[in-house]
């Protein structure tokens, strides 16, 4: 906890908004600068079907105290990790939905600092979640290190047909309340007169296609993702007294992977043998993991350099010179079948694409309205046994694509319900209804 006493408490939870999910760090560190939180050690319940904790590669670490050029340096998938080394953030539950694997589940205990060699910020974690990025570098390696404790833990919807116990549709009004609509003597439909949320369900929680029927109370206490197990997951992490963020990505319920849609199953097919990552053995040594990284890095820089040289000519000497460096020689087939769909292909946006195929595809899973509500029932149940949160961050992810824009509203509509259902009035701010219009016609990032 800081040195210095919280002094201020917000009078109704603040929920802001945001598009893209980097955008969120303003506003915690404005809570920061305004004493609703503390200056470090805080703690956040991230949900996401995306860790989002990589680390800006070249940015260097003494960035993250020059608010202004770390904002501007942030993107989407490495907007945690500068808040881990600022200080500001020691404890983080990534809460994930089942489809989404990237980290393996469990307790990790790592330092997260500054690289002595590079002066960048790197992580002493061997998760290949990092050591496909070349993240990782020995504790000895790091100055300035500060501890992060990460617990990663599956979320698994509500069971079908426990979603609501009133057995009725439910129906939103015009600011996302859940509601029951009365029916009068003549049979037509009479609008509430106050807002009923219809998210009362069983404490049990299942993937989508599993078994329906009743589980012993032995079986949901150790059933991964169940409720009683998020719950028993959490409770070491928090406690009544410590303030917390709640941090909510909308593609929690819903997911896609936008490069899917940008390129053929061939093209990125070979997109996985260009990136593909070579992890370490079992139990490596310290020197085995060096090479690792090194490899990697290496690898990543040379790809990077091969699309950069084919933005600016992409003729037949450049392809076949790049094609001829060791496990490159997919490139000239993946050039032939983008340039037989476009003849410009933005490279730039291909070595993106190419970034998310390491040792995990991106997490790819639209979910049907009737999963979406299990999902944000299951959210409800556990939230309902938590401490109430200081400050709840959300992104939408819709323009990029990684919660399908067609769903994005209903998906808000539906947590924001179940948030006023268990704090109250909000303290709603929709801060991306101001972003700059040129966010509209953004591209997808690599998450």
């Amino acid at each position: 906890m800081s040195s210095v006493p919280l002094k201020r408490v917000y009078a109704e939870l603040p929920v802001w908004v945001v598009e893209d999910h980097h955008d969120v760090v303003c506003h915690i560190y404005r809570a920061i600068a305004s004493r609703h939180l503390p200056l470090k050690n805080i703690k956040m319940v991230h949900l996401d079907s995306h860790p989002d904790l990589l680390i800006p590669v070249n940015m260097s670490a003494d960035t993250v105290f020059d608010k202004e050029k770390l904002l501007s340096e942030l993107s989407i998938e490495n907007w945690i990790m500068p808040m881990v080394y600022a200080g500001h953030v020691s404890c983080v539950a990534w809460l994930h939905p089942y489809w989404a694997q990237q980290i393996r589940e469990g307790e990790h205990r790592m330092c997260v600092g500054r690289d002595s060699s590079t002066t960048t910020i790197r992580v002493t974690s061997t998760d290949h979640y990092f050591l496909s990025d070349g993240l990782y570098v020995s504790q000895e390696q790091l100055e300035n290190a500060k501890p992060l404790l990460l617990d990663v833990i599956k979320v698994n919807p509500v069971r079908p047909g426990h979603r609501s116990m009133t057995g009725q549709t439910p129906h939103t009004d015009s600011d996302g309340w859940f509601v029951k609509r009365q029916r009068t003597d003549d049979g037509t439909a009479e609008e509430p007169g106050c807002s009923e949320i219809l998210f009362t369900c069983t404490d049990t929680t299942q993937p989508a296609g599993g078994s329906t029927g009743s589980l012993s109370a032995e079986s949901e206490d150790d059933e991964e993702g169940s409720t009683s197990y998020i719950i028993k997951r959490l409770s070491t992490m928090l406690n009544e007294t410590e303030p917390y963020i709640l941090d909510i990505d909308l593609d929690f319920f819903s997911c896609k992977n936008p490069f899917k849609e940008l390129y053929t199953q061939e093209e990125y097919n070979i997109l996985k043998e260009l990136y593909s990552f070579r992890g370490p053995g079992p139990n490596p040594t310290e020197e085995e993991l060096e090479e690792c990284v090194d490899y990697r890095v290496h690898q990543l820089e040379d790809l990077e350099a091969a699309f950069a040289d084919l933005l600016e000519d992409d003729g037949e000497v450049t392809v076949t010179r790049w094609a001829s460096h060791p496990s490159m020689a997919p490139l000239a087939r993946l050039v032939s079948s983008l340039k037989s769909r476009n003849q410009t292909p933005d490279y730039e946006m291909v070595h993106q694409a190419g970034l998310t195929c390491d040792s995990v595809e991106l997490p790819h899973h639209v979910s049907s309205e009737e999963e979406i509500d299990r999902l944000v029932s299951a959210v409800q149940l556990f939230l309902k046994t938590l401490p109430k949160p200081t400050l709840v961050t959300m992104s939408r992810s819709s323009l990029d694509e990684y919660c399908p824009v067609e769903q994005v509203d209903a998906v808000q509509s539906r947590v924001l319900a179940v948030l006023r259902s268990l704090y109250g009035p909000l303290d709603l701010h929709k801060d991306y209804e101001h972003s700059s219009t040129e966010a509209q016609a953004c591209q997808p990032q690599a998450s």
